[in-house]
């Protein structure tokens, strides 16, 4: 199944996937809403940054270049600027998920600890209720009801780790990946066969 996905992209000659990216000009990369922004602090189009997360999930480990192909071939400074964004963008984007993965872990750490000391109180509570010998109908409401709520919080703080945590340290390394992966050029008119002559950088 994995080799028939690859095989739905172009590779180079050494046999790296190649992610293709086809515009008109190098501004349709870019969200416009901020027109005064030079382009390496702009953030790429919406469309564009899903299209590429997407890609590099779809193709898993494999190596890749992002080749782009525009109407009329960029010059050098608009190259550096593109190669810029896109290392900056995604970069930006791990910075905001390892942020989200640390949030989540500090919720699923109160929830632990809560849980643990609520746990400790009807523990506590129980104790005096069997020392009591009978005790009364809301007392033993009580109590269960600490002990349910202790084990609410425990399974809610292990929920949240288990579930959440490897999604976010994988939206990490797949950020990473595509800020540091080579980005090439080359006109659209050209055969897209191959690599093109553009030099590579990360």
């Amino acid at each position: 199944m994995h080799k028939r996905i690859e095989d739905r992209y172009e590779h180079t000659a050494d046999g790296l996937v190649i992610v293709d990216v086809a515009a008109r000009r190098v501004e349709d990369l870019y969200e416009d809403f901020d027109k005064t922004a030079p382009y390496h602090k702009k953030d790429l189009d919406e469309d564009l940054a899903s299209y590429l997360t997407e890609c590099v999930r779809e193709i898993g480990q494999v190596d890749f270049v992002i080749r782009f192909m525009f109407e009329c071939y960029p010059s050098e400074e608009f190259m550096l600027r593109v190669r810029t964004s896109v290392h900056k963008f995604f970069i930006y984007q791990r910075e905001l998920e390892i942020g989200a993965m640390n949030k989540m872990l500090r919720t699923a750490a109160t929830l632990l600890v809560i849980g643990i000391i609520i746990l400790g109180l009807s523990l506590w509570v129980n104790n005096l209720l069997a020392v009591d010998g009978t005790p009364s109908f809301l007392k033993t409401v009580f109590a269960e009801g600490l002990t349910i709520v202790a084990w609410v919080s425990v399974w809610e703080a292990l929920a949240t780790f288990l579930l959440n945590w490897p999604q976010h340290l994988f939206l990490i390394k797949l950020f990473r990946k595509i800020a540091e992966a080579p980005v090439q050029f080359q006109p659209s008119s050209e055969p897209r066969s191959g690599v093109s002559d553009a030099p590579a950088e990360s």
